[in-house]
């Protein structure tokens, strides 16, 4: 008799030319993903031709029980890593069934955005620096901290090896293999300043396609700490006191400044972020006050700054990019916990559309 490993590790390909299909898209609170699986009747590899499926709204915070049902409409393709073979997993956005898109549905006006023929024709690249917290299950304590206590001072846990430094790495490895096996542009990971704290790296990615790689990647990372036993937390200060909180850096550059000349054209859309700095902050994070102290590597959440090579600034310009003379620059406002099609989107809008 087949184990139930021997089941969960079936390559379905060999029997027939079904492929699952795991549909994705984000719940109620805004940072929730929710998922669910149907059979196709072969490999698809564009989003276009998968079929619209809904969900129960009622049960995710986004429809009342009396007319509950949610439509999603899927937009972006990735291989499974979870099942492999032909299957894929499925980023979707949400809709009423007259084709509204729904309040927390924030692809849709990013979407726009970057159709924008102004804004495409600058070919925005983003590189996304999401910190993410490793948490025991049962006491939503950080990995590797004893527990109701505190570990050693920070310092020696930022890109530290070691059992005593380094909590969680086989996870991590994890997730790094799964989203390369996925499809997904990440660049890179590495242990971060808190213990238990960790981040990875999506980019260059090009404009929308930033936001549906990052929730994927999130995604991704959900799956692997459920079957670790581990929790994942994106908020920005999981632990108050003398410890750093959790960003999501938005690393930007459009075809200008990466032109020559392209300094210039950096000044001036750092000008366009510094006279738009409230409304940025509105959408950057849920409790993001609480980590833009001006404290542990961040600028303080009522004042714009910016400077090169500055990690205490608001906006951070590479010393190779002073350099050159071109290249891109790092917006750290970010929370760990912001909506990227949210970020990706105001970023270019502020920086390429908006007219001071």
């Amino acid at each position: 008799m087949a184990s139930l490993s021997d089941l969960i590790n079936l390559n379905l390909s060999d029997q027939t030319n079904k492929i699952i299909a795991e549909y994705i898209w984000i719940g109620g609170s805004g940072m929730d993903l929710r998922s669910k699986a149907r059979t196709l009747s072969g490999p698809v590899d564009d989003p276009s031709k998968l079929p619209k499926w809904n969900y129960d709204g009622s049960s995710t915070g986004q429809a009342s029980g009396e007319d509950s049902e949610v439509i999603l409409h899927p937009q972006a393709i990735f291989k499974d890593p979870f099942r492999r073979g032909s299957n894929i997993l499925v980023m979707c956005d949400s809709y009423t069934p007259a084709g509204d898109p729904i309040p927390t549905n924030k692809r849709f006006n990013a979407a726009k955005i970057f159709s924008h023929p102004d804004v495409a024709s600058e070919v925005p690249w983003y590189g996304i620096e999401q910190e993410y917290t490793l948490l025991k299950k049962d006491v939503h304590w950080p990995l590797g901290w004893p527990t109701g206590g505190f570990p050693g001072p920070q310092g020696p846990y930022y890109c530290g090896t070691g059992a005593d430094k380094a909590f969680g790495r086989d996870i991590v490895d994890a997730h790094y293999k799964a989203c390369l096996y996925a499809g997904i542009n990440i660049s890179g990971i590495n242990g971060e300043v808190m213990p238990g704290q960790w981040e990875f790296q999506v980019g260059p990615a090009v404009g929308i396609s930033a936001g549906d790689e990052v929730w994927v990647a999130r995604y991704i990372l959900e799956r692997i700490t459920e079957v670790a036993g581990v929790v994942v937390s994106f908020d920005p200060k999981p632990i108050p006191g003398d410890w750093n909180g959790a960003g999501a850096h938005a690393n930007y550059s459009t075809q200008s400044m990466r032109n020559e000349g392209g300094l210039e054209v950096i000044n001036k859309a750092i000008e366009k972020l510094s006279l738009k700095h409230k409304e940025h902050i509105a959408v950057y994070g849920e409790g993001n006050e609480r980590r833009l102290t001006g404290k542990h590597e961040t600028a303080d959440i009522h004042n714009f700054s910016w400077g090169v090579a500055n990690r205490g600034a608001s906006v951070r310009v590479g010393r190779e990019t002073e350099k050159d003379g071109k290249g891109y620059f790092e917006d750290r406002r970010p929370a760990s916990n912001m909506d990227p099609y949210v970020v990706t989107s105001m970023i270019a809008e502020t920086t390429i559309l908006w007219n001071p």
